[in-house]
């Protein structure tokens, strides 16, 4: 074999050069074997891959504390606290929406905030307790909005003249929904239905999965940052350069203070500028919609919170009960078991941990399934999931101590019982938690995309599965989301309002679309024939609890009960 040369005559030799550039497959069918061209000598294969270095890793190296490390009382304490600023958005954010629509006042706000923060913290505490063990925040979801939604709109409920009266009435047909419904997540969970069904994921199902419980959650970054720029995008800006350019600068001993504690120092920033901002007058002669999102005094919640209030179950009177308001509720439930799912698996892997068996994972649905059970008879007003951005923040930090997220339960549980003293941090604007997100959802999307190191990226195949249900993930959310307003209630708009409501609601979330379309279709083409592809040999031993040793260093429950629940 030997490469031709041809000469200044030749007639073709400048086109030759251009095929052979780029069409080498063209070229190597034109050409006999013996003419078909060869690599540089200086090229070898074998040494190209020696100079690869970042093999698959099943465990992040680069994190500083892990699941059962923890780090020094007095950081264990500011991370903790850290945790509970961050979940605030969110707390706030839901019952600001829903409250307000319900007929509810600014008072009766507050304390929807206060219950919601309450319940939140006891199902954290249970979650990292006796669910899966995770550093894992649950708080409020945005995935319960479309069906709460459909239950204000009842004609029954609409009504009622009285205002307060309206809001007490649909916050008990919220608990009963939310009783109801609840019962699935339950029973799923308990009967290790859940953990059966999670036997058809695969690395390359899960990629998508993961990823869009980050990357789906896009609408409440840079357009609820952009609100209000002027605060917003210092805090985008502020928060990227101390926890990356100067995450290694130490001004006190050899804590890496910008590392660990950049939502703390960067939220106490630009908080006190935007409320110069405020007291300066700036926003005097603004439109309505810019003051809510930029003045720090707008949201009403210092001057209306209780000095003390301890949230109880039915403190809002007995639940009421109807069908279609259950059936409505029951896809939100349906729809944050799939997010939690995705959610544990990145948790896992920022807390240096093995992926939660499915075992495991049954039994975190089935307690999540209890958390909202309490959401239902405390009235909270929505439904709880695992909170993404908590999860971002494990690895913004470095930290996956389960110890920190236990004593940040603590802090919602005693800031929400002092109402005044909760409200002054409930007052940050919301811009402020959206720069966050821009950070920290991209950093769980990110995360489900690691999963890829453990399959196949040279298939046709997987290049399809992943690209497609990223797209649809992504793309039918939006085209639903097009239809949602206050006259249709969403694309699917029948007589049956809970069904309109069902069906919205499971296509609206990016993660549960992307799940439907990537385990589809990971389970039905070429399986048998794929199965290394689709990295099955790294996830087979993690599916049940003894399949590797390391589960029960981070998933035995405590005090002994698993002589009481033994694992499978």
């Amino acid at each position: 074999m030997f490469l031709p040369s041809f000469g200044a005559s030749s007639p073709f030799p400048l086109s030759l050069c251009f095929i052979s550039l780029h069409f080498p497959t063209l070229l190597c069918s034109f050409f006999p074997s013996s003419f078909r061209l060869l690599p540089p000598p200086s090229f070898s294969p074998c040494s190209a891959m020696a100079d690869i270095t970042h093999l698959p890793m099943e465990q992040l190296q680069d994190l500083e504390y892990c699941i059962d490390s923890n780090p020094p009382w007095v950081e264990t304490i500011a991370l903790a606290f850290q945790n509970y600023i961050l979940m605030l958005g969110t707390s706030v954010m839901i019952p600001s929406i829903l409250v307000p629509a319900m007929g509810g006042s600014d008072g009766d706000k507050a304390r929807v905030i206060q219950t919601l923060l309450f319940v939140s913290g006891i199902n954290t505490l249970l979650q990292a307790l006796f669910g899966t063990r995770l550093p894992a925040v649950v708080g409020g979801s945005y995935a319960y909005v479309i069906p709460v939604a459909y239950i204000i709109s009842d004609s029954s409920l609409q009504q009622i003249t009285d205002h307060h009266e309206r809001f007490i009435h649909t916050m008990r047909a919220i608990q009963g929904a939310l009783i109801v419904a609840s019962s699935i997540q339950i029973i799923l969970g308990y009967s290790q239905v859940w953990g059966l069904f999670s036997r058809f994921f695969s690395p390359l199902g899960m990629s998508p999965v993961v990823g869009l419980v980050g990357l789906g959650l896009f609408q409440h970054g840079f357009p609820a940052l952009g609100r209000c720029v002027e605060i917003g995008l210092p805090m985008l800006l502020l928060v990227i350069g101390l926890s990356q350019y100067l995450k290694h600068v130490r001004p006190f001993r050899d804590v890496p203070i910008f590392e660990r504690f950049p939502v703390l120092i960067c939220v106490t920033i630009v908080w006190i500028y935007s409320i110069i901002l405020t007291a300066s007058g700036a926003y005097r002669n603004r439109p309505d919609r810019t003051q809510r999102s930029c003045r720090t005094d707008r949201a009403n919640l210092i001057s209306t919170a209780p000095w003390f209030m301890f949230p109880y179950p039915l403190q809002w009177g007995p639940p009421t009960f109807s069908v279609g308001h259950c059936f409505a509720m029951m896809s939100a439930v349906l729809v944050s078991m799939v997010e939690s799912t995705g959610a544990y698996k990145a948790a896992s892997r920022l807390a240096i941990a093995t992926p939660p068996p499915a075992y495991v994972l049954s039994r975190g649905i089935g307690w999540q399934g209890v958390g909202i059970l309490l959401d239902g008879l405390f009235g909270t007003g929505t439904g709880s999931t695992v909170s993404v951005e908590n999860v971002g923040l494990l690895g913004l930090t470095r930290v996956g101590s389960r110890r920190v997220v236990q004593i940040s339960a603590g802090f919602m549980i005693f800031f929400s019982t002092l109402g005044k003293f909760g409200a002054v941090f409930a007052s940050i604007p919301f811009p402020i938690f959206a720069a966050l997100y821009c950070v920290l959802f991209g950093l769980v999307g990110s995360v489900g995309l690691s999963f890829l190191q453990f399959t196949n990226m040279n298939s046709m195949r997987n290049l399809m599965i992943t690209g497609l249900s990223l797209f649809l993930g992504i793309s039918i959310p939006a085209f639903f989301n097009e239809y949602l307003n206050p006259d249709r209630h969403g694309l699917v708009h029948t007589n049956a309002g809970w069904f309109n409501a069902f069906v919205n609601a499971i296509f609206q979330s990016p993660a549960t679309v992307g799940l439907i379309v990537a385990v589809f279709l990971d389970n039905t083409l070429e399986v048998e024939k794929s199965k290394k592809d689709r990295g099955m040999p790294w996830w087979v031993k993690f599916r049940t609890f003894r399949g590797d040793n390391r589960n029960e260093e981070f998933y035995t429950l405590p005090f002994n009960l698993n002589r009481f629940f033994p694992p499978t």
